[in-house]
């Protein structure tokens, strides 16, 4: 206990510059998350139109949405 004390001046400022950057971990992760599953999206929406499970039009329409999509996320960075 006398020991926490005595290095509080030095260890206070140290957790706190953790918990900032714990705190943006927390934030970033649900971003980079989100443009990872338009990506991966986008990707097997390509995979689907070049085996011919969609038609063009199908495709240009849902990779419209997804491409809006991912523009959105980045520009909300």
């Amino acid at each position: 206990m006398l020991l926490r004390l005595l290095t509080l001046p030095v260890s206070a400022p140290i957790s706190g510059v953790m918990w900032i950057g714990e705190k943006i971990l927390e934030q970033a992760t649900p971003e980079i998350n989100e443009q990872e599953n338009l990506s991966q999206q986008l990707l097997t929406l390509q995979l689907a139109f070049d085996m011919g499970e969609i038609s063009e039009e199908e495709f240009e329409a849902k990779e419209e949405e997804l491409l809006l999509a991912i523009e959105a996320a980045s520009a909300s960075e």
